[in-house]
Formats: C-alpha cells, structure tokens, sequence
C-alpha cells in the first residue's frame, strides 16, 4: 500500500532531517510511528500524504509512483486516505455535523444517504450533543473527535493519525482505540504517530516505526 525507497528530506541548503527512510506498508495492517517529540513524526505522515515532497528517494503509494503522477492522481490518492492531523482543520462556518459530513458531500453523495451514518459516528465519539455547533464552540478535545469522525466516515484504505488521543481523557482514548482497532479489521491499514507507550503496550501485535536523528527503526 505505502512503500518508501531511501527517501531524503531537506529544507533549502540545511541537513537532511529525514536520511535513508525505507519501510512499506501492507494492507489490513497496524502500526505505531514513535519518537522524542521533534523527530519528525508529523513530517513522515505529511510525506505519505504527499503534502510534502522529499528531496531525494522513492514513494509508491496504492502502487502508483507518487512523485510522477499528476495533480489529480495526488487527489484521487488522497481521497483513499483517512488523516487526523493535530492542526484541526474544521471549517469555522460549518456545523461539527457539516464538518463531518463533508468528504461525502464533496464526493457529491446525496445527504438522505449518510445522515444516518454521520449522525451514528458523531454519537459515538461523544459529539451527539454537538452535531449542530460550529468549531469555535468546541473544546480541543472535542474538536479532536470531530476530525477523527470526519477521517473515519469515508472508510478510507490508510488511516494517518497524528497524536489522535492527545486531547481527551484516558477513558474516551480507549474509546477511541477501539474505533481504530475496529477500522484495522474491516481492512483499513492504521498508521498512528504517538509517544504514549502505555497507548501502544495496549497493542501486542503491531509493529513499531521508530524515529531518532533522521532515522528509521522497524520493530515487528
């Protein structure tokens, strides 16, 4: 699904902060991306995405040359991607419902056909209160649950989830793991970067990527 070939990240003339990453991904399969905060954990995952293209190196993502492909291919991909990424981004006119429903609307999905999904997941993850607020009414954690429902309604292939329980409490983060483990076994690869090792002990079975100066560890 995600393969990597001695990819290299530098910014401008500086040091490469990303050297000789090679790892692949398989499909239905689970893992942790680790590290000290700074490592590049966030960077790694934003590369998978290809919101960021590396200096040197290959990416193969679903099997395409990701760095040849055109601008449609890039979204075509990323429209097999769920992402959960720290920075939110809700849109600030829209309801937490209308957040979450939104890849489906833009995929030109009639609403008869998701409500009943949308409004299912935002009870789930604690939000049935909230479905109709816009973002700024929202706590950090709550607009966390938002963007994981958002990732999460459109069943995506590859699930990228930066510090997804970083803002809610210990029992809504097992709540949350559960939903996680759940997608892995309907045959949604999960990638996770976190530096909770109490989340990823919870987690026997799945494979540790670990970052430290510039470098990849694989640990099966």
């Amino acid at each position: 699904m995600v393969r990597f070939e001695n990819v290299g990240l530098r910014y401008g003339m500086g040091a490469e902060i990303l050297k000789d990453i090679s790892f692949t991904i398989e499909r239905q399969s689970f893992q942790f991306l680790t590290g000290p905060s700074g490592a590049g954990k966030t960077t790694l995952l934003r590369l998978i995405l290809l919101s960021l293209r590396p200096t040197r190196g290959l990416i193969s993502l679903f099997g395409h040359d990701a760095l040849t492909i055109d601008k449609a291919g890039v979204t075509d991909l990323r429209r097999r991607i769920g992402v959960v990424f720290q920075d939110f981004r809700l849109l600030d006119h829209l309801t937490t419902y209308e957040n979450v429903a939104l890849p489906l609307r833009v995929r030109g999905m009639d609403e008869a056909s998701y409500r009943g999904e949308v409004t299912e997941l935002l009870h789930w993850v604690g939000l049935g209160d909230r479905m109709n607020v816009p973002p700024a009414v929202l706590s950090g954690g709550e607009k966390q649950r938002a963007v994981i429902a958002r990732a999460l309604i459109v069943r995506p292939e590859l699930l990228l989830a930066d510090e997804p329980t970083g803002n809610v409490d210990p029992s809504l983060a097992r709540r949350l793991l559960r939903l996680f483990t759940e997608l892995h076994k309907s045959g949604t690869s999960v990638v996770i970067a976190t530096h909770d090792l109490a989340l990823m002990d919870q987690f026997d079975g799945a494979r540790r990527l670990v970052l430290g100066d510039g470098r990849l560890h694989i640990f099966d």
